[in-house]
């Protein structure tokens, strides 16, 4: 399958490490112009960089900002007025005591992993109505429906996520976009990896530390690895595409077969 994005403009939030990076990859090799996001300029420029020699596309982009506030969405907006492709993939994670997470720490998460992308659909999403065609796609995760205990805040806002998908997606029917959330599974990012060592210490090497934490922590998965980043992007670049023109409202699993159900 062949997928050309020539033409297209396409912002990827939290786009310089991680899943993120490795979705603008993935938009650029497909030949959009891709607007990297990230809170500071030096980790945005880097990240240009590293995208366009991964890539092969030049048009690759910057719009530093940071997205949990008001002001940061707006720089970012000034940067990018208009954009084709929406790729909402900032978020932060990590491990708590379900009865220690403080107010503030709930309202971090909701701030980061939620706020920021309904922030930029309400932004967008008029555009795209008035042109007839346009993809919001919400990064997720397994966590939104498989809620790990020690991850309770986390889980919440990735569940969130999936209503704010599938009610953008009702708001843009019949205009020719489509809003989809894609739920990723346990993925290989440096963070995941520190999230690894914090789990099953710092002893053992890698492979033995990931299958450890495969085993004890997330023994539904049917790869029985981590899933590698770029992995999520085949899929968003699918769903980025003219060829996924039917599907919106949708909750699309690239998650290792880790969620025990046969939908979404």
């Amino acid at each position: 399958m062949h997928i050309d994005l020539s033409g297209r403009t396409a912002l990827v939030t939290g786009s310089t490490q991680g899943i993120g990076e490795a979705i603008a990859v993935g938009l650029a090799r497909a030949g959009a112009h891709v607007v990297v996001n990230g809170r500071g300029q030096e980790r945005v420029a880097e990240a240009v960089h590293a995208v366009r020699t991964a890539s092969g596309n030049d048009q690759v982009t910057g719009a530093a900002g940071d997205l949990a506030t008001e002001d940061g969405a707006a720089a970012v907006l000034e940067a990018a007025p208009a954009v084709d492709i929406l790729v909402n993939s900032l978020g932060v994670f990590g491990s708590a005591a379900p009865l220690e997470i403080e107010d503030a720490e709930w309202r971090r998460y909701f701030e980061v992993n939620v706020l920021s992308a309904v922030r930029l659909i309400r932004a967008y999403l008029p555009g795209m109505k008035d042109n007839g065609w346009g993809r919001v796609l919400n990064i997720a995760s397994d966590s939104a429906v498989v809620i790990p205990a020690e991850m309770i805040h986390y889980g919440m806002t990735k569940t969130s996520l999936l209503a704010v998908s599938r009610g953008f997606a009702k708001d843009a029917a019949g205009t020719g976009v489509t809003v989809n959330s894609v739920i990723a599974g346990p993925t290989h990012t440096g963070g995941v990896e520190d999230f690894v060592r914090e789990l099953v210490g710092d002893d053992l090497p890698w492979d033995e530390a990931q299958h450890e934490f495969m085993v004890k922590h997330r023994p539904q998965s049917l790869l029985q690895r981590l899933i590698e980043p770029e992995e999520i992007a085949h899929m968003v670049v699918y769903l980025a595409s003219p060829y996924a023109s039917a599907t919106t409202g949708g909750a699309l699993r690239v998650d290792g077969g880790y969620v025990d159900s046969i939908l979404p």
